[in-house]
């Protein structure tokens, strides 16, 4: 064998390798590990943001050499990389496995507060939790209908009047259901259902809205008497998968949810204007109560940032929440009279919808 060989055997590396920059710092591996999992155990301050699930993009790195070392995107880094863009360059490093050969990446994460709250979390100082998690809750928008002309109609200390008076009226229907609201948007709220138990999230927010237009409609008499005007509200619920976390500065953080879910929520709130009515809920949200929710109409609706046409519905009521009968009772005889009760009030509701459907 030639000098030369030998040479070259000396200077290949036995086992794969990384080398990361900015850090100008290179590790060696086992082959097939995965850059994140490498980069944390090495000591590498590598973002994260999701904990390595592909559900984010906070680890993505840029390959400057060595992508053919790099394993094939996985089905999930596939759909993301899809959705923004991405170059065949730029990689998930929780879904990257390196094997056979040396890798030059560069991390695009780069910020001395994530390398702070990392040293922080090397030395035990710190143990952070994750920034979010996924989880399917009903997602409730509503929103005052013409408020602005009557707002300006009004002095600024009557304006806030009006609204707390409002706010105070829709919070104690949201919270009587299980509801949260999160957020305040002028005239508007946005409130979540099933956060701590997503099994009755829809039926929660939909008794919600419903007991939302009864609060209201109890309350306009008393804003007509003194503003000689009443209020008409929107609601738009929607089921689906969010991102729930805690948003804002460390010490004014609040709990909100983030994904397409909320955006749909919101376009469907704003949909009661076109077809003029009041409370409008998904396909989604309707197959999880339509043995419950008293259904006015079926109407096919445009939304704003999406294709095609998505039925809507409106509710026009929910038969009342059945009475605690355990209290009164023996537990098991309790449980049998409520679901027996249960049975009987959602019997009503088909019979209703039914009834509606025949004479419409």
């Amino acid at each position: 064998m030639s000098a030369r060989f030998f040479a070259n055997e000396l200077d290949a590396p036995h086992m794969p390798q990384i080398h990361y920059l900015p850090d100008d710092r290179t590790i060696e591996i086992d082959d097939d590990d995965i850059i994140l999992e490498a980069s944390l155990r090495a000591g590498i301050p590598h973002t994260h943001i999701c904990g390595g699930s592909a559900r984010c993009s906070t680890c993505r790195v840029l390959i400057v050499e060595g992508l053919e070392f790099c394993s094939p995107r996985t089905s999930p880094e596939e759909e993301l990389a899809k959705k923004l863009r991405l170059e065949p360059e730029i990689r998930l490093a929780c879904q990257t496995q390196v094997a056979g050969g040396k890798v030059i990446l560069r991390r695009l994460a780069i910020d001395s507060e994530d390398l702070e709250s990392f040293n922080d979390e090397m030395s035990g100082k710190l143990i952070s939790p994750p920034v979010g998690q996924e989880k399917k809750i009903a997602i409730l928008f509503a929103d005052i209908r013409g408020f602005t002309p009557f707002a300006e109609s009004l002095l600024p200390y009557d304006v806030i009047y009006v609204l707390n008076r409002y706010f105070q009226k829709m919070g104690f229907a949201i919270n009587r259901n299980g509801g949260m609201i999160n957020n305040y948007m002028g005239d508007g709220l946005m409130a979540l259902f099933g956060l701590e138990n997503p099994d009755k999230a829809a039926e929660q927010a939909v008794r919600a809205g419903v007991e939302m237009l009864e609060e209201l409609e109890k309350l306009n008499p008393y804003f007509e008497n003194l503003y000689r005007h009443q209020l008409r509200i929107g609601i738009g619920i929607h089921c689906g998968w969010v991102v729930v976390g805690n948003l804002g500065a460390l010490k004014n953080q609040t709990v909100t949810a983030i994904g397409d879910a909320v955006n749909l929520a919101s376009r469907i709130e704003a949909a009661n204007k076109q077809v003029g009515t009041s409370l409008l809920i998904s396909e989604e949200t309707y197959q999880e109560v339509k043995e419950l929710a008293i259904v006015n109409q079926c109407v096919s609706v445009q939304i704003p940032g999406k294709s095609g046409e998505y039925p809507l519905y409106e509710v026009v009521g929910m038969p009342p929440l059945p009475v605690e009968i355990e209290e009164v009772s023996e537990e098991g005889e309790g449980s049998i009279w409520q679901s027996f009760v249960n049975k009987l009030l959602a019997l009503y509701a088909v019979v209703y919808n039914w009834i509606r459907k025949i004479y419409s």
